[in-house]
């Protein structure tokens, strides 16, 4: 099995997912508002710091117990040095719960113990699970210590409880936020491994399309061709469709504008491989044809770019007896 390692730094680029989260002051207000926490929770929970921090190692202990039943979690702390520096810092973070200052410092360290959990592989459910454990240790504790006071005990349980579920709420935005960006790098990467704009000779560029074009693709596709036409001086571009099933009217007028683009850097666009289907859709939406400069087939369309370019095309078939006589 696979074993895990701690980070050995929360050397977590808060900023960045406090922007990419949008969490400014008036969003962290706004969450606040809406789990009714006020300053009376704030009291409460400050009050509670004393006894939390007489009873944070045992409810750590049987925590980190609990979690070495199961191979689940067992396997993030095989390593003893990695438990240890684990359950301090676990004890700090469930500390910080009643020491006051819910502020915009409060959420980047809320943010910086997500995005390591998120890092190291730690799914959301043993997250909650978690705070699922620490919530009834505590319960449990603040009910017997205001045993004759059981409405204050309930109250301070009410505060704590709104609290852990804003900690949650990051904690979960933090890890789709994490994911999101990268699927969308993943994404990215594939999109333009799938897009080559390949060099076949100097000053002619080919860009073979295979799959569906959507309008966000389309936009990248025309970046990428631009940039490939300035980088390498290109004067004539062959843009091969053959596997592109359809386009619609939005795909279809980006494509125009791309030619419109190319011509605008010095470059002739050529496309190749049009199918029947996308022909009749760009004739049945009013495409403007005259701007585009079509040739059946990738071959027709190399033939054609190298007219455009001067290049001539001599057929010299080989004379096996010629070659027979040079040996």
């Amino acid at each position: 099995m696979e074993k895990q390692s701690l980070p050995k730094s929360l050397n977590i680029d808060t900023l960045n997912l406090m922007n990419g989260m949008s969490l400014d002051e008036n969003e962290i207000q706004h969450r606040k508002d809406w789990l009714q926490f006020d300053q009376s929770d704030e009291a409460r929970l400050t009050e509670l710091n004393e006894m939390a921090q007489g009873y944070a190692d045992e409810v750590i202990e049987s925590l980190y117990e609990h979690f070495l039943k199961f191979e689940d979690t067992q396997r993030f702390f095989e390593d003893p040095n990695i438990l240890k520096r684990v359950k301090n810092l676990q004890k700090q973070y469930f500390l910080r719960l009643t020491k006051g200052n819910y502020d915009s410092k409060y959420i980047e360290e809320r943010l910086k113990i997500g995005a390591v959990h998120a890092s190291i592989g730690l799914d959301v459910k043993w997250y909650l699970g978690a705070y699922n454990f620490y919530m009834r240790a505590v319960a449990t504790r603040l009910f017997k210590a205001f045993e004759s006071k059981p409405e204050k005990a309930l109250a301070a349980f009410f505060s704590l409880t709104k609290l852990v579920y804003m900690d949650i709420g990051l904690a979960i935005d933090t890890y789709i936020y994490q994911r999101e960006s990268t699927i969308q790098r993943q994404q990215e990467a594939i999109r333009e491994l799938s897009t080559p704009v390949l060099q076949l000779r100097k000053e002619l560029l080919i860009l073979p399309i295979i799959g569906a074009i959507d309008a966000q693709r389309a936009r990248q596709l025309t970046e990428q061709l631009l940039h490939a036409i300035r980088d390498k001086r290109a004067k004539v571009v062959v843009v091969d469709i053959t596997g592109v099933p359809t386009v619609d009217s939005r795909v279809a007028n980006h494509l125009v504008q791309t030619v419109d683009a190319s011509r605008l850097m010095g470059a002739t666009l050529i496309i190749t491989g049009l199918s029947a289907e996308v022909a009749q859709t760009l004739v049945t939406i009013g495409v403007d044809l005259t701007k585009i400069h079509t040739v059946g087939d990738l071959q027709g369309g190399i033939e054609e770019a190298d007219r455009i370019l001067g290049y001539q095309l001599i057929d010299s078939p080989a004379d096996p007896s010629h070659l027979s006589s040079q040996e």
